[in-house]
């Protein structure tokens, strides 16, 4: 997963809660070093909470980009964060940075 592009990730969700998985595995993906550089937040629902997860993560350009994780699975919030992110590697490669 390419990160140097992430600049937030924000997140909600219940841990106990099944549906919560995706969330959990997207906090877990990153990697120590680019926690120094992205400000992370994750807000832990209490166990009988019935509110959905949420997952919230902001580029470097300023897109702002709001998923669902219990539809999308851990693949799905993967392939739209990488496909931002190649954009944005690709954009930086062509302007010489």
């Amino acid at each position: 997963m390419l990160t140097r592009f992430i600049t937030e990730v924000s997140s909600v969700f219940n841990p106990f809660s099944p549906k919560a998985k995706t969330a959990r595995l997207f906090l877990s993906f990153l990697p120590p070093e680019a926690r120094q550089n992205i400000k992370v937040t994750a807000k832990l629902l209490p166990r009988d909470s019935r509110d959905p997860s949420v997952l919230q993560i902001k580029f470097k350009d300023g897109r702002d980009m709001k998923l669902d994780p219990e539809t999308l699975g851990i693949k799905g919030v993967l392939e739209e964060v990488n496909r931002h992110s190649r954009i944005l590697a690709r954009q930086d490669e062509l302007s010489g940075n």
